[in-house]
């Protein structure tokens, strides 16, 4: 497949030395590396500890992702235990209903989580299988199964699902049928359909409902379809993190357009006050329609850790 090519350069900054080998145990849903990384401390200086730069330890690699959960089959086996565990139930649950709807009523069952355990999770980015998902807690794997919706809306196009958590290696041929793509040790997952995100906008007082969710879903579009967007880097964390945690974005694109501005990009770089910590300005360029002279206003995220947040509120980029 074409799109999974690139996707594997996700993982492409890694050195060899750090492409460790895995142990699958897919009866209790675990991942194990074995690497240089789980070597004992042997520093023989005062003051080393594991953990810490002196036994080459490096940043976490984060991953603040936004598509659609689809499932795969890892093998035969798991396919035929799915079709005959759905056989089981009663032939009234099931006439009628869509081969999605049986798939997530059957992987939503209590009954069948050891079905559920051995599934594989696959993230999708503008439809290109980009992350394998494996909760951090077992008992997340419900949550996996639900973000399986069981109608997609205008063909799950409208489905989104955000996924925040840590990417490791490649998973090996045998973990899920031979796709190999990064793994992500998923700690946070919550799914919604884009309407529900559009709505969910808070609106100012006197803005038009109409066209502030065509502005809202333009700008929000244009964050998804940057290119490469798989939400590994920090600058496409920042965006996807804004993207459906801040509504001021949606609000000052819509305040510009009012005032006979463009929305015409996007920017992010590494701010000035970054030092001990990761943060970056997120610059959003707006365009006059008349004389196309530009304005800029920016947002402030800290990046650092796992889960990004805000740091100053939207004001208006000069640039120095």
């Amino acid at each position: 497949m074409e799109g999974r090519n690139d996707v594997k350069e996700v993982n492409a900054d890694l050195p060899a030395a750090e492409q460790p080998s895995i142990e699958v145990n897919r009866e209790k849903n675990e991942i194990t590396p074995h690497n240089a990384m789980d070597k004992p401390c042997a520093c023989g200086k005062q003051g080393c500890s594991c953990g810490s730069e002196a036994v080459g330890a490096t940043r976490p690699s984060y991953v603040y992702a936004i598509g659609k959960v689809v499932h795969r089959f890892p093998n035969r086996s798991i396919e035929l235990e799915l079709a005959q565990a759905t056989s089981r139930r009663p032939e009234e649950e099931l006439r009628g209903r869509t081969r999605e709807e049986v798939i997530h009523n059957a992987l939503t069952d209590p009954g069948n989580r050891y079905i559920a355990r051995q599934i594989c999770y696959v993230l999708t980015i503008e439809g290109l299988e980009t992350y394998m998902l494996v909760p951090t807690d077992p008992l997340d794997i419900e949550r996996l199964a639900e973000a399986l919706r069981p109608v997609p809306t205008r063909g799950g196009l409208m489905d989104i699902d955000v996924v925040i958590g840590r990417r490791g290696i490649i998973a090996p041929p045998e973990m899920c049928n031979g796709l190999m793509v990064p793994i992500v040790m998923v700690d946070q997952i919550y799914s919604f359909d884009r309407d529900a995100l559009m709505k969910a906008i808070p609106r100012k007082k006197g803005a038009s409902e109409d066209q502030f969710d065509k502005t809202a879903s333009a700008v929000f579009d244009h964050i998804m379809q940057i290119a490469d967007n798989a939400g590994a880097t920090d600058e496409h964390r920042a965006l996807n993190y804004l993207a459906v945690r801040y509504d001021e974005i949606y609000h000052r694109t819509q305040l510009m357009q009012d005032n006979n501005y463009s929305y015409s990009a996007v920017d992010v770089r590494l701010s000035r006050l970054s030092g001990t910590r990761k943060i970056v300005d997120v610059i959003f360029t707006y365009e006059n329609r008349v004389n196309r002279s530009t304005q800029q206003w920016f947002v402030r995220v800290d990046v650092s850790e796992e889960f990004p947040f805000l740091v100053s509120p939207m004001q208006q980029y000069f640039e120095r």
